[in-house]
């Protein structure tokens, strides 16, 4: 890429405008292009970021966003002997023998594993979703020097703890090539959204699972850039969803699904999605929920700034020096930017530029924030909730997403618990109820 940036811009130099523009365009494609085939060929932790930054900034070039997209669900796959010799050893035949069909082409393929179409022999139609063959030890490697990692964040973030960060999100990665654990995650969402009108979760099939064999029940739909092409109601109604799910498990079931990049969802009309990989799941106790309460309930609620920098300390999001260093005015400009969609009960359209800005800010350590960063930390608590909230707010300023959120809000939030505020929350509670029977899907 150096060398190619070096030729780039030598022929500039002799380029009329409309030229230089072309040039600049062809460049910044092929090398998008080039990301999209390294990092689809390695696999593993470094895929993982170059799905991130396929959804995460809208900022970012349109055509470059678009191919690094095809990282969701279409990277480069593993042969067909690979497939083959992979489910041989972990179900102990190849897949001709242990389903009636078996579809040798991918119906998508990412980071860990790839996903083929199958019929069992009892007719049913299933997602074989098989392990890339030393993915898991790539995946280890990747992750086994954090030193540079540590100094580079340290040096971003001068007020950083990094070690715990780093230690969260090793251990969040590598539980994800453990398709056991993934079943078991899956079957959690599964047994607690049995009956649910809106949201669907496909029933794991643990006589075809492994380690590095996951087969779940087939889902039906259609994909985010098809969802894009639909009208603002249905996509307003799949955003609904979408929250509901993402924070209605974080309160009621208290486990969070970590992984939202668009790939993972499949959308019918009406607002119904079928949510689909497990493999990140980050589990809390009532301890840490209860702590993201006092949060909300102080910026939101009660707009209590004292409350918000104590516990804001107090949960370490914040060092103690921002007792003194950070005032109430400067805490509020900048915090209540996170919360800016569910302060106001009012309907809130969030746009692609809201999203953008939100990545931003966390990531922002300049005197754009007004030196505040130098004063926040990022707890393990938090880390895999910024990723999902980051993920998810992309998601909705993408599909320039419309609802009163305040209200939707407050029918998941434990203190408020309100009445449902939309036609959907009125059809959930008729149909499913208020969602307190978590207790037994744990």
């Amino acid at each position: 890429m150096g060398a190619r940036w070096g030729a780039h811009k030598a022929r500039r130099i002799f380029a009329d405008a409309e030229r230089k523009e072309e040039l600049d365009r062809e460049f910044e494609l092929k090398t998008a292009e080039d990301v999209v085939k390294r990092l689809g060929n390695m696999k593993g932790a470094f895929m993982k970021l170059g799905q991130m930054a396929s959804y995460l900034d809208q900022g970012m070039p349109e055509h470059m966003r678009k191919t690094l997209s095809a990282l969701q669900q279409d990277a480069p796959p593993m042969s067909h002997d690979l497939v083959v010799g992979a489910i041989s050893a972990e179900l102990g035949s190849p897949p001709e023998d242990v389903f009636a069909e078996f579809d040798r082409e991918p119906i998508a393929a990412a980071s860990i594993g790839q996903v083929h179409r199958a019929l069992t022999p009892d007719g049913r139609a299933v997602a074989v979703k098989v392990q890339y063959p030393g993915v898991d030890e790539a995946i280890k490697n990747d992750l086994s020097n954090a030193d540079p990692l540590l100094r580079i964040m340290g040096r971003a973030f001068p007020s950083l703890d990094p070690e715990p960060l780093v230690k969260e999100l090793t251990e969040r990665l590598v539980e994800e090539v453990d398709y056991e654990l993934e079943a078991s995650n899956q079957r959690k969402f599964w047994h607690y959204y049995q009956g649910h009108p809106y949201i669907h979760v496909p029933e794991v099939l643990p006589e075809y699972s492994t380690r590095r064999v996951l087969t779940t029940e087939l889902a039906d739909g259609h994909r985010f850039d098809e969802l894009l092409t639909w009208s603002q109601e249905e996509r307003d109604l799949a955003a609904e969803t979408l929250y509901r799910f993402t924070f209605g498990s974080m309160y009621k079931l208290r486990a969070f699904n970590g992984d939202p990049h668009p790939g993972n969802y499949i959308f019918r009309p009406g607002g119904e999605v079928t949510f689909l990989d497990y493999g990140l799941v980050k589990h809390f106790d009532q301890e840490a929920i209860d702590d993201f309460m006092k949060l909300i309930r102080a910026m939101v609620i009660d707009e209590d700034m004292v409350t918000f920098r104590s516990e804001a300390i107090r949960q370490k999001l914040m060092v103690p020096a921002a007792e003194q260093k950070v005032g109430e005015d400067q805490l509020h400009d900048y915090f209540s930017h996170f919360y800016e969609f569910v302060r106001h009960d009012d309907e809130y359209t969030i746009t692609p530029e809201y999203a953008s800005e939100t990545v931003r800010k966390i990531f922002a350590f300049s005197e754009a924030t007004d030196g505040i960063a130098q004063f926040t930390n990022m707890p393990p608590n938090y880390t895999i909730v910024q990723r999902i909230n980051l993920g998810l707010l992309a998601v909705f300023g993408e599909l320039e997403a419309t609802a009163n959120w305040r209200r939707i809000a407050e029918e998941l939030w434990p203190f408020v618990e309100g009445p449902p505020s939309t036609p959907m929350g009125e059809r959930i509670v008729e149909v499913w109820g208020d969602g307190n029977h978590a207790d037994s899907a744990r």
